[in-house]
């Protein structure tokens, strides 16, 4: 993918971690949107909206139209399906992001990791700044969907 401008990101921060005592966290951070209604509550303080971590399952931070993630209850949906359904990470966050949540009007993007460390940062938006540590020790940085993960 060729350079793309700032507003093909969004603006969130978020964190996801898997301990050595295999118990799983995550945390987001957000500005909300420009020009918001004041008042506004956004995705990011919704537990199961724009974060969720439970142990043995899934640690999710979002970024992305707020609203729609509140909506689509985007963190435990994926959590949901990993439990209920027997999906693996990379399918319930594709399920969430690229299949779910567009049909309810927007865009943006998770990072999730489950308690073997499998990690996965799908989004519908144009692109998606995130990066990881592997287990041997690299830093990965990415931005747009040719470089991520594959989601299949």
């Amino acid at each position: 993918a060729g350079a793309k401008g700032a507003d093909s990101t969004k603006g969130t921060v978020g964190a996801v971690a898997l301990d050595g005592r295999h118990h799983l966290a995550a945390a987001t951070s957000t500005g909300g949107m420009t020009n918001k209604m004041p008042g506004r509550i956004g995705d990011s303080p919704l537990i199961g909206a724009g974060t969720y971590a439970k142990d043995g399952t899934v640690a999710a931070s979002a970024t992305g139209h707020g609203e729609v993630f509140i909506r689509g209850a985007a963190t435990a949906t994926i959590a949901h399906l990993m439990e209920y359904s027997r999906l693996g990470v990379a399918q319930a966050a594709h399920q969430v992001l690229i299949k779910q949540l567009p049909q309810l009007g927007g865009d943006g993007g998770v990072i999730a990791l489950d308690g073997k460390g499998t990690f996965d940062a799908p989004h519908s938006s144009p692109g998606m700044l995130y990066g990881y540590l592997t287990r041997d020790g690299r830093i990965i940085t990415k931005i747009f969907p040719s470089e991520s993960p594959a989601n299949e």
